[in-house]
């Protein structure tokens, strides 16, 4: 179990970018009075917040202690939504979508620091759930235009 320790720091990092995107969506939601927009995006929110918990539980599993807060990125998504709010539902999306390539490209960059069975999981499991949910808001932000 060397490796546990780093594949609890990989996943820790993985939670508090799927904490802040819960975050995000929260804040954006705030701001969204299509109820088409606001299903869709809640959509997302809930598929970030079935990540977190399942990232909580194997963080557990592997004796670690997992993330309570979002952290640093939780601070800048609080900024560019923050900027967005101002901006309306367009920017607003454009900056949830930004935030799905900042989460498929650290699942992607990060997947093969993991080992034997916590890889696996990060890629049939973590690794596709992200890339349908960043699918879904790509597609959601070209109906917007």
């Amino acid at each position: 179990m060397a490796h546990a320790s780093k594949d609890v720091d990989t996943l820790n990092s993985f939670l508090r970018g799927e904490i802040s995107a819960v975050e995000t969506y929260r804040q954006a939601l705030g701001h969204v009075s299509d109820d088409r927009l606001r299903d869709a995006l809640e959509d997302c929110q809930h598929d970030h917040e079935h990540r977190v918990e399942e990232l909580r539980e194997r963080i557990r599993k592997l004796g670690g202690e997992p993330a309570e807060s979002s952290g640093l990125w939780g601070t800048f998504s609080k900024l560019v939504q923050g900027g967005a709010d101002m901006l309306g539902e367009k920017t607003a999306i454009q900056a949830l979508e930004e935030g799905e390539d900042h989460g498929l490209h650290d699942y992607q960059r990060d997947a093969d620091q993991v080992h034997g069975e916590v890889r696996r999981f990060v890629r049939m499991e973590l690794l596709p759930a992200q890339k349908r949910t960043h699918e879904r808001l790509s597609r959601l932000k070209r109906t917007l235009h």
